[in-house]
C-alpha cells in the first residue's frame, strides 16, 4: 500500500464510533496488481497440483498459528466474538477439506475411444488465470476464501475485493500469506468501495460475487459484456415449512438457532416461518420462549448470544420493516425494537404474528434477527406461500414423516432443503446446489463443482491411424 493512498472512515458495530482507516485502492492500483498475478499465475499452474496442495496446506497451518490476531480484527469488524473463532475454524477446515478433494476432481482423464473407432478422447481441465472474489461483510473471513481456495487449487491466480464495511481483518491474513510465498505471489487482496469492486471486474478472467440482488444484477451485466464467467450469491428469504405433523419442540429449537444465529446475519437464515394451524399455539409458545431468552452480548461480547448489527447502512432497514409490519397490524410476540447499547445497534430478538405477503418483513431480506411466523390453514398453502417469493436460496421442512418431508421439499422453490433441522447448507459442504430465481447464477460452491467452476474443459482428439480425410 502506498503511503499517500486515499482512505475512508470505518465504524466500529459496537461503538457506532469511526475507529479505522480503510485504503482504497484505486483503478490503475488494481490493473497493476492483476498484471502481476496474472504473470505469475504460470508459474503457479506448472507448480502442478501437489505443489498447489501444499502452499495451502501452509496457509492453513498459518491461519492456525496467526488464529489470535485474526479472530481480534473479526471481532472488530463485526462486533462478535465466538461467531469470528468459528469463522476461522471452519476456514481452516475448508482449505483441508478441499485439498483432499482436489485430486480426484482435477485428475486428467486417461483417453478412451469414441463412437468412431478409430478416434481417441482425452478430456483435460485448464484454469481461468485470474479469478476475482467481491465478498460480503457478514462473513468477512469466511466468504473471501470459500471461492478463493477452490480456485487457487484449480491452478487461478485470486484477486479479492472484500467488503468495505468489514476489512480490518485484510492485516493479519496479509501478515500470515507473506509466510508462504508461493501463495502470496497469486493471491492479493484490494480494499476499497464500489469503485475498486468494479475495477476488479474489469481486470479479472471469472468473477466470484457475493452480495444483494440489486448489485448482482450490475455484476452480472458487467460480466456479461467481458464474457467472462459470473457466479452470483445474492439474497435469501428462506422459509421455513412446520407441517401439520412436526415435533413442535424440535422445530422451535431448530428455527430459534436458524433464524438468530449471528443475529441473523446470514443470507441463509431462516427469515418466514409458515406453521400449519394445528399446532400453531404449541410450537409459537415454546418458540417465544425461546427467543426471548437470547441476550445481546453487551457489555460483555463474551456473554450472550445476539451481536450488534454489522452494517451501519441495515439500521435503517430493519426499523423501516419492523415500522412498516406494526403500522399494517403485525403482532409482536417478543423484542420488535433496535436497541442503542453503547453506541452500537443491536435488534431486539423478535418473533411476529399477525403478517402479510405484503409486509416487508415477509417479502424482503432481512438482515436481523427477527422471523415472522406465518399461519397457514393446509401444508399446501405453507407451500404456496413459501414459493411467492422472489428468492430462492435454501428452506426447511419439519414434519415427523421424512418421507412426507421430502415430499414437501421437493416442491418448494430452492436450491437446498433442510429436512427436521435448519440451514445445514451453512454447514455441510459435499452437496452441490444451486440457487433458484434471484438467489443467484452460476455454479454450486459446494460439493465437485466447487473446484472445477474455475476450470475451462479442454478435447484432445486423436485420429489413431485411419488417413484424413476419410469421409471422401
Amino acid at each position: 500500500m502506498n503511503n499517500d493512498m486515499q482512505t475512508m472512515a470505518v465504524i466500529n458495530p459496537r461503538t457506532g464510533k469511526e475507529d479505522f482507516n480503510l485504503p482504497l485502492f484505486s483503478a490503475q492500483n488494481v490493473v497493476d496488481i492483476a498484471q502481476q498475478l496474472k504473470q505469475q499465475q504460470t508459474q503457479w499452474w506448472a507448480l502442478g497440483l501437489s505443489g498447489r496442495i501444499q502452499a495451502l496446506e501452509n496457509l492453513a497451518d498459518a491461519m492456525a498459528e496467526h488464529k489470535p490476531k485474526l479472530v481480534a480484527a473479526l471481532v472488530n469488524d463485526t462486533g462478535r466474538a465466538s461467531e469470528s473463532e468459528l469463522e476461522v475454524d471452519v476456514t481452516i477446515s475448508g482449505i483441508h477439506r478441499w485439498c483432499k478433494q482436489a485430486p480426484g476432481l482435477l485428475a486428467k482423464s486417461e483417453p478412451w475411444a469414441a463412437e468412431i473407432p478409430f478416434i481417441e478422447l482425452q478430456q483435460d481441465y485448464l484454469p481461468y488465470p485470474l479469478v476475482g472474489v467481491i465478498s460480503p461483510w457478514n462473513f468477512p473471513l469466511l466468504l473471501s476464501l470459500v471461492d478463493a481456495i477452490p480456485a487457487l487449487l484449480a491452478g487461478s491466480a485470486v484477486l479479492i475485493k472484500p467488503s468495505e464495511v468489514t476489512s480490518r481483518f485484510v492485516t493479519p491474513f496479509n501478515e500470515l500469506l507473506s509466510n508462504v510465498p508461493a501463495l502470496h505471489k497469486v493471491l492479493d487482496i484490494v480494499t476499497g468501495a464500489g469503485a475498486t469492486g468494479q475495477a476488479v471486474i474489469e481486470n479479472v478472467d471469472s468473477l466470484c460475487f457475493t452480495g444483494s440482488v440489486a448489485t448482482g444484477r450490475q455484476v452480472g451485466k458487467a460480466c456479461a459484456e467481458r464474457f467472462i464467467p459470473a457466479f452470483l450469491e445474492l439474497g435469501g428469504k428462506d422459509p421455513a415449512l412446520v407441517c401439520h405433523d412436526a415435533d413442535p419442540e424440535l422445530a422451535a429449537k431448530a428455527l430459534c438457532w436458524g433464524s438468530m444465529v449471528n443475529a441473523g446475519q446470514s443470507c441463509m437464515s431462516l427469515e418466514r416461518a409458515y406453521v400449519h394451524k394445528d399446532i400453531a399455539k404449541v410450537f409459537l409458545t415454546k418458540l417465544v420462549e425461546k427467543v426471548d431468552a437470547l441476550a445481546h452480548n453487551y457489555p460483555d461480547i463474551h456473554q450472550g448470544q445476539i451481536g450488534p448489527i454489522i452494517s451501519a447502512k441495515q439500521v435503517a432497514i430493519v426499523e423501516a420493516q419492523l415500522q412498516d409490519a406494526k403500522d399494517k397490524g403485525a403482532t409482536i410476540l417478543c423484542g420488535g425494537e433496535v436497541r442503542n447499547l453503547g453506541g452500537g445497534r443491536y435488534c431486539a430478538p423478535t418473533v411476529l404474528t399477525d403478517v402479510t405477503p405484503d409486509m416487508r418483513i415477509v417479502s424482503d431480506e432481512t438482515f436481523a434477527a427477527i422471523l415472522p411466523v406465518i399461519v397457514v390453514d393446509s401444508d399446501e398453502q405453507a407451500i404456496a406461500l413459501a414459493n411467492d417469493s422472489e428468492f430462492g436460496l435454501s428452506a426447511a421442512v419439519f414434519s415427523q414423516n421424512v418421507d412426507y418431508a421430502k415430499q414437501v421439499a421437493s416442491q418448494l422453490e430452492a436450491g437446498a432443503a433442510s429436512i427436521n433441522d435448519a440451514s445445514l447448507t451453512a454447514l455441510i459442504h459435499e452437496a452441490e446446489k444451486q440457487s433458484f430465481k434471484y438467489s443467484g447464477l452460476g455454479g454450486s460452491r459446494m460439493g465437485a463443482e466447487s473446484i472445477r467452476r474455475f476450470t475451462r474443459k479442454k478435447a484432445y482428439i486423436r485420429n489413431t491411424g485411419v488417413p484424413s480425410p476419410w469421409w471422401f
